[in-house]
């Protein structure tokens, strides 16, 4: 077999065959999932590609599709404006990084989840409480990449800039920003996808659009074809971030070698 055949019998027909064997399992579990026929049938991989088509086709889903990816992206930026500079302090202070290392950790161990009920009490219902799970989940991968990515830099450029007399902001703006951008976008593809998977119960905490709400909706009408259609949006979703997000990690590394 020759090297080009077996590159795209890897790249495209065990994928397939690994997804086909998936639907394969979904179908038999549909089977056992209750004794109601018509419960059974909602949940089968034809009701919900059925199902999915339907909603596409009606335009249905598109709004909290739109929306969902609206709340990740915002989401996203307000980590890396928080993360990166303090990922920056930490690897530059060891006074600071002494200071908040145990909290930072603890934190960082906490579920998102878990901040529910203060989130929306402190925020209200809506869409502040659902970027701020986001951004909290979001916050820890990113910061303690940034910090690795300033602890890995060569020592012999800070020392170089210092006795040049160049400015703390000077060091930061052209070497340690250019130097530590692989590692941050690491720690972002990682972001990504945490913050992926809070969002659906994120956005059940009473926003009326949006993945989360949607899911949730179908499943108050019973409505178990359309669920599963749901499931496979926020999957295909993810999948597709998670490329475009290691397409331009890979890019950026493949452009510095």
């Amino acid at each position: 077999m020759s090297k080009g055949i077996k590159r795209a019998v890897d790249r495209v027909v065990w994928p397939i065959v690994g997804l086909a064997l998936a639907v394969g399992l979904w179908s038999l579990g549909a089977r056992q999932l209750s004794d109601v026929e018509a419960i059974r049938n909602a949940f089968a991989p034809t009701a919900g590609f059925a199902a999915l088509g339907r909603l596409l086709a009606a335009g249905d889903l598109w709004e909290h599709i739109a929306l969902s990816l609206q709340r990740i992206g915002l989401s996203l930026l307000l980590a890396l404006l928080i993360a990166v500079p303090l990922g920056i302090w930490i690897g530059l202070s060891p006074l600071f990084a002494k200071l908040t290392g145990t909290l930072f950790q603890f934190l960082r161990m906490v579920s998102p989840l878990s901040w529910m009920p203060l989130a929306v009490m402190a925020l209200g219902v809506g869409e502040a409480p659902v970027v701020f799970l986001l951004t909290f989940a979001a916050v820890w991968p990113i910061m303690l990449n940034t910090a690795a990515g300033v602890a890995a830099l060569d020592k012999s450029w800070l020392q170089l800039a210092h006795s040049l007399s160049a400015t703390r902001g000077e060091i930061v703006l052209h070497i340690v920003l250019p130097g530590i951008l692989t590692h941050v976008l690491t720690g972002f593809r990682l972001a990504l996808g945490i913050a992926w998977i809070v969002l659906v119960p994120a956005e059940m905490l009473g926003v009326s659009a949006g993945m989360g709400y949607f899911i949730l909706d179908t499943r108050d009408r019973l409505a178990y074809d359309e669920l599963m259609a749901g499931i496979v949006v926020v999957g295909c979703l993810g999948f597709m971030l998670d490329v475009a997000a290691r397409a331009a990690t890979g890019k950026w590394v493949n452009r510095n070698r």
